[in-house]
């Protein structure tokens, strides 16, 4: 059995919590108005196609003139999208130095739109430990598709088996497994430590 010797850290939901809503809640003050910002205007389908590399201002433009009674709100989500990113998971940073401590080689693997990486990636040194960080939106390609995680092992330089990827999404866990990582379905930083301690990575 090929030793685990790497991990891969999914972003959100595991290092930085995430929900466009704590966001868009600062701006409008009706419930049902805001729900149906959520649920019509600014989905998540509509969001993940920055993730998969769509240019964040041919979007803007494009559902403001859809919604122009919502483009101060889409404005925001252009400008401010690092409100939505509502700070680190516990544990996972003090995780991060431990398995640098260790020498454990670190890289990242997460659905990010390019614009909105380069807004938040300077603000949070804990990437500064990662070797690499492969993102959706500079690649034009997402989790769940394999061809993500076979860039990333040429990219990152271990082979399928030498990789332990930790994602909160089970279709992105499936898909790990799939093309022959090593995956944690995260829930809590003391899962994964279990698991890196199991695996051999942390005593």
């Amino acid at each position: 059995m090929t030793q685990v010797r790497a991990v891969v850290f999914d972003v959100g939901e595991v290092l930085f919590h995430w929900d466009m809503r704590v966001l868009f809640s600062k701006l409008i003050e009706d419930q049902a108005r805001l729900d149906y910002f959520m649920e019509n205007v600014l989905t998540l389908g509509f969001h993940f196609r920055h993730d998969v590399g769509e240019e964040l201002d041919d979007l803007v433009s494009e559902l403001t003139g859809r919604f122009p009674e919502f483009e101060n709100e889409i404005q925001a989500y252009a400008h401010r999208f690092n409100e939505t990113i509502t700070g680190p998971v516990e544990g996972s940073r003090e995780l991060v130095e431990r398995l640098v401590d260790h020498g454990v080689p670190i890289f990242g693997l997460t659905n990010f739109g390019a614009a909105f990486w380069a807004g938040f990636r300077p603000s949070e040194p804990v990437f500064d430990h990662f070797a690499d960080i492969l993102v959706s939106g500079e690649e034009k390609l997402a989790k769940p598709d394999p061809a993500i995680y076979r860039l990333a092992e040429e990219r990152f330089g271990f082979a399928p088996g030498e990789l332990v990827f930790a994602d909160d999404r089970e279709e992105n866990i499936a898909a790990a497994r799939a093309c022959g990582w090593h995956a944690h379905h995260f829930k809590d930083t003391q899962g994964f430590e279990a698991e890196l301690t199991q695996l051999g990575l942390l005593a």
